[in-house]
């Protein structure tokens, strides 16, 4: 009881101001309590446990859609397929072609559903965080982007992808001493890092200001007195529009991340490597 006492209680992001007062929320957010192995490596949290149970979500949304695949989709088989070919459509042989585009298919497939489950973690009542909002996934995330990346450059061309990428041709020898580490630093650093933080501050922002609105909500209706209540009305209004924002910013992150990574992709094949 213990336990399932201090799950509930952690699962609770809006601000409580049982005091009386308003208490703004914090990064503290973002490190609740562990509740599984504590003192270990392998400490598990709510925002873990969120995300293995995403994890679970897909596995079995995509089995139940794809188990009896029929020539005449029935209406679960017509969501998985529709956005199976969304990806493919619209990222993978857009930007990469059939041939590469349908290679490369699953990885990009599973950035883009991955991300958008454990974005929209969010906004989803009982959970209230991103599973993605703390910087271990998106960095693995962009780890896996990354030697993605790497490994389609190599693949095309083993002798002249690194060579191509730091030494571009038609620059005069002298100048490469400053293009070259413009290279290294924009092409093996300044990628990984961006696709991190833009995935980590979009939701670790949106997560903040979710709590900030409907914790005002909850302290100017309860706790504030007469005019000051219908403050609390504003704020709500406020809440709901920014709940539907944050369900379209998971899903533009989740978009943004696979189509970036495609791109990589795409410059790691070009002909010139």
């Amino acid at each position: 009881m213990a336990l399932l006492a201090n799950v509930l209680s952690s699962s609770v992001s809006f601000v409580a101001a049982s005091d009386g007062e308003f208490h703004p929320p914090t990064i503290n957010e973002f490190f609740p309590p562990v509740i599984f192995f504590e003192g270990t490596n392998f400490e598990i949290n709510r925002i873990v446990l969120i995300r293995f149970l995403m994890v679970i979500v897909l596995i079995l949304l995509f089995w139940l859609g794809t188990r009896k695949m029929r020539l005449v989709p029935g209406r679960g088989q017509s969501l998985i397929e529709m956005g199976l070919d969304f990806v493919r459509v619209n990222i993978a042989e857009d930007l990469l072609g059939k041939v590469d585009g349908r290679r490369f298919l699953p990885i990009l497939t599973s950035l883009f559903f991955l991300i958008l489950a454990f974005n929209i973690t969010g906004v989803i009542p009982g959970l209230n965080i991103a599973a993605s909002s703390t910087i271990g996934l998106p960095l693995v995330l962009a780890v896996v982007s990354y030697v993605t990346f790497i490994y389609a450059g190599i693949k095309k061309s083993p002798k002249n992808f690194f060579k191509n990428s730091l030494f571009p041709s038609g620059v005069p020898l002298g100048v490469y001493i400053i293009v070259t580490p413009i290279e290294i630093i924009s092409t093996f650093i300044i990628r990984p890092v961006t696709l991190t933080l833009r995935l980590l501050m979009n939701m670790l922002v949106g997560h903040l200001l979710l709590v900030l609105l409907f914790g005002a909500t909850n302290f100017f209706i309860l706790y504030s007195d007469g005019i000051f209540k219908l403050f609390g009305v504003g704020t709500f209004a406020f809440s709901l529009a920014f709940t539907l924002f944050e369900i379209l910013v998971a899903v533009l992150q989740a978009y943004v991340f696979t189509l970036l990574t495609a791109v990589y992709i795409q410059l790691a094949l070009a002909e010139e490597h």
